[in-house]
């Protein structure tokens, strides 16, 4: 069947076909240097190993100031965007309504953004940062104290900070793609700044060469995080190895269940599983919710969330100067690099799902939604973890020794039924594996064809299948530390990108007529936003009271239709 739009006449359709192809020498030139990287590492372990940590150590020293900045920055102009009278702008026509429901659009965006990440860490940072609190912290280990500083740093770098990074992508996206019609593609929303002739030239195609990058390196990062967990949980479930060689193996057999998700589209493979990650969390979360220190994990929701927002500018601003850089570097940087690589990958991801919500809606819902589901998954896996730790119904100090990965499987372990849940875990990783893979090769597809909104599924599974290549690589050199390593390098030029990306939004918001007047303050349009996301089903069908009130006094000012007058 055709999948030409309507309309359309034999020209435009063929200029359509030639704008969407695939770029020939963007595909090459991004293929090549990804395997001259995987070459690299697989051939020149100690070469590569020593080149990169002499690199991670300069831009550690010299930029991790840029990276705290551009952070903070994001979240802002987030805000400010969203309150602003920038809000009432469709990402679409006037008129155009969204994509998918809200529950599939959430779920999608969810899963895309940090579904491995969460299972990775959300027991075992909580649980690191109680046992061995931040320096900058001044807390002692093992105090309650320091339970509250484990999750109040838990909560920064994993809910709207990052969020809001994906959040400025995405709209950029979605605002240059599905409002002006320019591609889905990072270098079509530098139009403002850099004119359509030069965006769709080689200053274009660098902008998108370097978005394939800062992708391949970040989804790698959490393929490489995901490989790791299953296999700590296939070795403390089922006695199987946790050797290097079992990694490749997962990395293999979950890379061939992509390709099979690749093939089926987004509407179908991505959606579903998303919709079933979000099912299998939520239904892990209530089982150590209620199973685990049920009243504890209570408590602690308000108290990290009102010791987070008390806490946030202090956290937001170290740049390492008067605190522990290494330290900085481990964890908070390393974090803004990741968010940043994966910018690219979940910004176009998330833009390509949001077509016909406005700024507001969107914005609310990419900071909000995403941000309070992560509180509640730190305060009932993390609390829960720290609970048992605190008051020596499990021994999870030694697990955390073995490894964040081990953290999740020690905690289960310790409630009824460890190993059943610790399996559903492991699915929950693996499916998540997939998604994030078949979600990034999905974008990389796109900036490397031009923006197409369906790119080939060869080159869809090709991006997949080079990503994996290089997460098994970094896992061959150096384990979590080569990842760690390869984020934060790639990630260095892609803040300027992003930083400049915010110029060029702002620019062009300014001018479109669908803000309304410059006096105009949108503030009130947030409770609209909010209501959109959670009642969408008040006006579905015409049944609502207000669509019934208006018909009754239509009748009652009306007059009689003349007798024979066919209905309507």
């Amino acid at each position: 069947m055709s999948t030409e739009p309507v309309g359309r006449t034999p020209q435009e359709q063929q200029e359509r076909r030639e704008r969407d192809a695939p770029d020939g020498k963007v595909i090459g030139i991004g293929m090549a240097a990804v395997v001259a990287v995987v070459a690299w590492a697989a051939l020149g372990e100690e070469s590569f190993d020593s080149a990169s940590s002499s690199a991670l150590r300069w831009v550690l020293a010299n930029f991790a100031w840029l990276f705290v900045v551009a952070a903070d920055t994001f979240l802002v102009l987030c805000v400010v965007i969203a309150l602003s009278r920038f809000g009432r702008i469709r990402l679409g026509a006037d008129d155009s309504e969204p994509e998918f429901t809200n529950l599939a659009w959430i779920a999608m965006m969810f899963s895309a953004g940090m579904g491995i990440g969460l299972m990775f860490y959300g027991v075992g940072e909580p649980l690191t940062h109680f046992l061995s609190p931040p320096p900058a912290s001044g807390v002692p280990a093992g105090t309650g104290p320091a339970a509250r500083t484990a999750l109040e740093y838990s909560f920064f770098h994993w809910t709207l900070t990052p969020w809001a990074i994906y959040g400025i992508a995405g709209l950029a996206l979605a605002y240059a793609g599905f409002r002006k019609g320019r591609g889905n593609r990072l270098s079509s929303a530098f139009v403002p700044l850099m004119g359509a002739r030069r965006a769709d030239s080689w200053p274009g195609k660098a902008i998108d060469l370097l978005a394939v990058f800062a992708t391949v390196f970040g989804t790698a990062t959490s393929l490489g995080l995901g490989a790791l967990q299953v296999a700590e949980g296939l070795n403390l479930t089922m006695d199987v190895e946790n050797s290097t060689a079992t990694q490749l193996v997962i990395i293999v057999s979950l890379s061939a269940a992509f390709v099979l998700s690749a093939f089926s589209g987004l509407h179908k493979g991505v959606k579903w599983l998303s919709t079933l990650n979000i099912v299998l969390a939520a239904c892990l979360m209530l089982f150590v919710f209620l199973l685990g220190p049920t009243v504890y994990v209570l408590d602690t929701i308000p108290a990290a969330v009102g010791g987070y927002l008390h806490e946030l500018l202090p956290m937001a601003s170290r740049t390492g100067a008067f605190t522990d850089r290494d330290w900085l570097g481990a964890w908070t940087i390393f974090y803004w690099a990741w968010w940043l690589s994966w910018a690219p990958f979940v910004g176009t991801f998330i833009a390509r799902i949001s077509r016909g919500r406005t700024i507001r809606e969107f914005l609310v819902g990419v900071l909000l939604v995403p941000s309070g589901a992560t509180v509640v998954w730190f305060c009932v896996m993390g609390g829960t973890a720290i609970r048992l730790e605190s008051t020596g119904a499990a021994d999870l100090a030694t697990a955390v020794k073995d490894g964040a990965e081990a953290s999740l499987f020690a905690m289960l372990e310790a409630l009824p039924i460890g190993t059943v849940t610790s399996v559903i875990a492991m699915i929950l990783v693996m499916t998540y594996f997939v998604t994030s893979a078949d979600s990034a090769s999905l974008v990389m597809g796109s900036l490397t064809s031009r923006g197409s909104l369906h790119p080939p599924t060869w080159l869809v599974v090709a991006w997949g299948v080079l990503m994996a290549a290089v997460a098994a690589a970094l896992l061959v050199v150096g384990g979590l530390n080569s990842l760690q390593t390869a984020t934060i390098l790639v990630a260095l030029p892609f803040v300027v990108v992003m930083l400049a990306l915010c110029w060029a939004l702002l620019k062009e918001l300014r001018e479109d007529p669908g803000a309304g007047p410059a006096r105009h303050h949108a503030l009130h349009g947030l409770g609209d936003a909010v209501r959109a996301l959670v009642g969408e089903a008040i006006t579905e069908q015409g049944g609502s009271r207000h669509h019934r009130l208006r018909r009754a006094a239509k009748a009652r000012t009306d007059p009689e239709p003349p007798e024979g007058t066919p209905p309507g």
